[in-house]
């Protein structure tokens, strides 16, 4: 059956009020953080592959997104990137769906109206987008998270979850229309960004996982073991020596620090400016990382 340009396996579940949990390559998945996290519940609840865009090719540039060739029981074969949904059905609370988005280079506005399609057909009743993002902020203190949302009790749960409003201004996504749009349709909708240490960037940030993990626990009754903090505590420990070791960088965490607790506790002195040298070493850094686009 196909939806727009979306094609789903048959037969389609009955689904129980479902809400959508969605990352999006490679806009806003930092360090893999929201798809790590997609995966670790999608494990635990056993999800299954639901659909998939027909014709992958109509939206994304293959020589950016590359196919991946590989041996599977002595045969070649060919993965073509893609977005795919996967579902998972729980005795208690509502169903999950698993939204993996890869970002489209060509039709925007066509892929956007066939993903709002796809949430009409399935009845959903929350849209959730989930990732990272670089930052500014101390691997020492826990790990921030901004978000944004609409519908049902959006203050509470940011309270309960410790997520801080987020004021961002600048760049988007072609995708972001799909959680305007979706505000329009009654859909509740949420977003939730860790905000991950830019000097410790690294391919898998555990910790921003767990932090990701520990929200949606809290959100949908899910076991606390799925948090797994202590791979993220381990992952950090061992990167400590490289801040240890480098110049300008142990310097640069304490004020990091400083700051981090000066906006935490909501008041005292301004912190001193940073040094000529740490300033020096945020340009540097800033201008050997580009955002993507």
């Amino acid at each position: 059956m196909q939806i727009g340009e979306f094609e789903f396996l048959e037969p389609i579940p009955d689904l129980k009020d479902p809400h959508v949990i969605a990352v999006l390559r490679p806009w806003i998945d930092v360090g893999s953080v929201g798809t790590l996290t997609l995966n670790r519940l999608e494990r635990h609840l056993r999800a299954k592959e639901l659909g998939r865009m027909a014709q992958p090719g109509l939206f994304y540039d293959f020589t950016r997104y590359r196919p991946r060739s590989l041996f599977n029981e002595g045969r070649r074969e060919v993965t073509v990137p893609n977005t795919i949904i996967r579902y998972a059905v729980r005795d208690d609370g509502c169903d999950l769906l698993f939204l993996h988005l890869l970002e489209p280079q060509l039709y925007g506005e066509d892929f956007t109206n066939t993903m709002l399609d796809v949430l009409k057909f399935l009845g959903v009743k929350r849209y959730s987008l989930i990732g990272g993002m670089y930052d500014m902020v101390p691997h020492t203190r826990p790990l921030l998270v901004s978000g944004l949302g609409s519908g049902g009790n959006v203050e509470g749960e940011n309270q309960q979850a410790r997520v801080q409003a987020s004021n961002y201004e600048g760049p988007t996504t072609i995708t972001y229309l799909i959680t305007q749009e979706a505000i329009q349709l009654g859909i509740e909708t949420r977003t939730f960004v860790a905000h991950l240490p830019q000097y410790l960037q690294v391919d898998e940030d555990l910790t921003g996982t767990a932090r990701l993990m520990e929200i949606l626990c809290s959100l949908y009754d899910l076991p606390e073991r799925l948090i797994e903090p202590n791979l993220g505590k381990e992952q950090y420990d061992k990167l400590q020596g490289m801040v240890d070791d480098a110049s300008g960088v142990a310097s640069l965490l304490g004020r990091l620090e400083e700051r981090y607790d000066k906006d935490q506790k909501g008041d005292g002195p301004e912190p001193p400016p940073l040094s000529r040298n740490i300033e020096e070493f945020l340009k540097d850094l800033d201008e050997g990382f580009s955002p993507p686009k």
